[in-house]
C-alpha cells in the first residue's frame, strides 16, 4: 500500500520552539488523522537542523559540547511534539551519521548542476543566509528580522545552478504538478523566481566549521540547503533505497516565511536527482500578538508553554486549529484565548455533561457513532482550509446545544417517558457522529467522549472534560 507523506520543516536548534513550530506541528497532526480517517496509510516526517555556525557559537557561549547541545536541544524539540498530542512516524536529525552520509550522495548526484565561484556580496548572520543587492536596497541595509545590518563577504564557495531548473519549476508551479496553498503565495513567488539567483550549497570551513563535509573537498562544509531540504528524502532512505512507498509527498508543511526555498531551491535539487516533485506546499501565516510580531526587542514573545501551561493541550489545540487561521496570519491575545477556553467548556463541556445526565436518568444505553458523509467538511479539508472544517463541527455542537433547550427532554420525560428517550438517543447519535471527526482535532476530547456514550451504561464524567490549570 502505497504511503501518504507528510513532512513538516525542520527547526533549528539554536533556541526553544515557538508558536509558529507549534502551527507546523498541529496543521500537520490534522492532516495526517484526517487521512487516517479516510482509511490512508500516512507516514508524517519531522527532525532538527542541527548545523551550522548560529549552533556552533550559541553551544561555546554555555560551555557546552556541540554534540552535548544538539542532543538536548533535539530532544527538547521531540518533547516538545508530544506535548502537542502529534504523533510522527519518522524523526530525523540532520548530524545522524546516515543523514550525513546520504547528503553527500546526493551532493555527487547533483554534481553537474554544481559549480564554484567567488561570492563578494551581502550576508546576514542572524539568517545564515545571502541577500542580493536589492534586497539590501529594499531593506536599507538591514535585516528586517534580526534589525541587525547585513555584513559584507567576500568567499569562494560552490553553487547549485538554479538556473538549470528555472523553466521547469515555473511550469510545475503554473499547472499546479506542485500546488502551492494559499493561491495568493503562489503569485508572490512566481514573481520572486524570475530573479532568483544560483544558491550557494557551501561556505569555507575557516568560516563554518560544524556541518557536513563536502565531497571531495575538506576546505568546504555543505551550507543549509543541501544538508537540511535533503531531510525529506534522507529519513525515508534515499538514495539507498528505493522511496517510491511514500514519495512524492502528497503535501509538505512550510511557515510562508521558507516557502521560497521549498518552491524554488528545493524542486530545483529534486530534478536535478530525477525525483517528483511534492504534489502540495501548504505555507502558514505568522502567529502575532496583540497585533505586533513577536520580538524579543518588543518584549511580547510568548512561549508555547506558558500557554500550554495555562489550560492543557486540548484548549491550546482548539485555539490554534479552529481560531487562527490555516494559511493567514493570525492573531493571539490572552482575552481571545480565554474567551476561547469558555467558548470550548460552555459549548462542547457542558453539552457532554447534560446530554451524559440526562442519558443515565433516562437508562440510555451506549450508543455507537455511525460514520456519515461530510461533503461540505471534506471540502473545507480537501483545500487546507482546516480551520473552516473545524467551525463546520462546532455548528454541529452549538446546534445539539440550541436543540436540547428548545425540546427539553428533562420535562418532555415527566410527559412521554417514551419520546423522551428517543429524543435523546438521537441527540447523543449526532453528537457521537461529529465526535468521529472531532477526533481529527482534539483526538484526547473525543477519545473521552466516545468512551462516555459508548459504554454500557452512560455516565457523566465525574470531573469537567476541560478543567482550568
Amino acid at each position: 500500500m502505497k504511503n501518504t507523506y507528510i513532512t513538516t520543516a525542520i527547526p533549528y536548534v539554536n533556541g526553544n520552539p515557538h508558536l509558529g513550530h507549534a502551527m507546523d506541528y498541529l496543521l500537520a497532526d490534522v492532516l495526517r488523522r484526517y487521512m487516517m480517517f479516510q482509511g490512508k496509510a500516512v507516514r508524517l516526517q519531522a527532525g532538527t537542523d542541527e548545523h551550522g555556525n548560529k549552533i556552533f557559537k550559541k553551544a561555546a557561549e554555555l560551555n557546552t559540547p556541540i554534540q552535548e547541545f544538539v542532543d538536548q536541544n533535539s530532544q527538547k524539540f521531540q518533547d516538545f511534539i508530544h506535548s502537542l498530542d502529534v504523533e510522527y512516524t519518522d524523526f530525523v536529525r540532520t548530524t545522524d551519521a546516515d543523514h550525513e552520509r546520504r547528503c553527500q550522495a546526493i551532493w555527487e548526484k547533483l554534481s553537474d548542476h554544481i559549480y564554484k565561484d567567488k561570492y563578494e556580496g551581502w550576508y546576514c548572520e542572524g539568517c545564515e543566509g545571502f541577500v542580493t543587492d536589492k534586497e539590501y536596497a529594499d531593506n536599507n541595509g538591514e535585516c528586517p528580522d534580526h534589525k541587525k545590518p547585513y555584513i559584507k563577504l567576500s568567499e569562494e564557495n560552490y553553487y547549485l545552478r538554479i538556473a538549470d531548473f528555472k523553466d521547469r519549476i515555473r511550469e510545475a508551479i503554473e499547472s499546479d504538478e506542485m500546488k502551492i496553498t494559499p493561491a495568493f503565495r503562489k503569485k508572490e513567488f512566481l514573481n520572486l523566481l524570475k530573479d532568483m539567483p544560483d544558491v550557494s550549497i557551501s561556505r569555507p570551513k575557516e568560516q563554518v566549521e560544524w556541518g557536513v563535509q563536502v565531497p571531495g573537498d575538506d576546505s568546504q562544509v555543505m551550507y543549509v540547503w543541501i544538508d537540511a531540504l535533503s531531510n525529506y528524502i534522507t529519513v525515508l532512505g534515499y538514495p539507498e533505497k528505493d522511496i517510491s512507498d511514500s514519495w512524492p509527498a502528497n503535501t509538505q508543511i512550510v511557515g510562508k516565511d521558507i516557502l521560497r526555498f521549498h518552491a524554488g531551491i528545493w524542486p530545483a535539487m529534486l530534478m536535478g536527482l530525477d525525483l517528483p516533485l511534492p504534489k502540495n506546499l501548504l505555507a502558514h501565516g505568522f502567529i502575532t500578538v496583540n497585533g505586533e510580531k513577536m520580538s524579543k526587542s518588543i518584549g511580547n514573545v510568548i512561549a508555547p508553554d506558558e500557554i500550554l501551561e495555562k489550560h492543557g493541550v486540548i484548549p491550546f489545540r482548539y485555539y490554534f486549529l479552529r481560531h487562527a487561521s490555516t494559511t493567514e496570519d493570525a492573531d493571539f491575545t490572552w482575552e481571545k484565548y480565554e474567551a476561547s477556553y469558555n467558548e470550548l467548556a460552555n459549548d462542547l463541556g457542558n453539552l457532554v455533561q447534560r446530554l451524559a445526565t440526562l442519558a443515565k436518568k433516562n437508562e440510555i444505553a451506549g450508543i455507537k457513532a455511525e460514520q456519515k458523509d461530510a461533503p461540505e467538511f471534506d471540502s473545507r479539508m480537501d483545500k487546507y482550509e482546516f480551520n473552516f472544517a473545524f467551525d463546520i463541527l462546532w455548528s454541529e455542537i452549538q446546534n445539539l446545544n440550541k436543540r436540547i433547550d428548545e425540546e427539553k427532554p428533562w420535562a418532555l420525560a415527566k410527559t412521554d417517558p417514551k419520546k423522551a428517550k428517543a429524543v435523546l438517543a438521537e441527540l447523543i447519535q449526532e453528537l457521537v457522529n461529529t465526535n468521529l471527526r472531532l477526533a481529527i482535532f482534539l483526538p484526547d476530547t473525543a477519545a473521552k467522549i466516545a468512551n462516555i456514550f459508548g459504554a454500557k451504561q452512560i455516565t457523566p464524567p465525574a470531573t469537567p472534560l476541560f478543567p482550568k490549570a
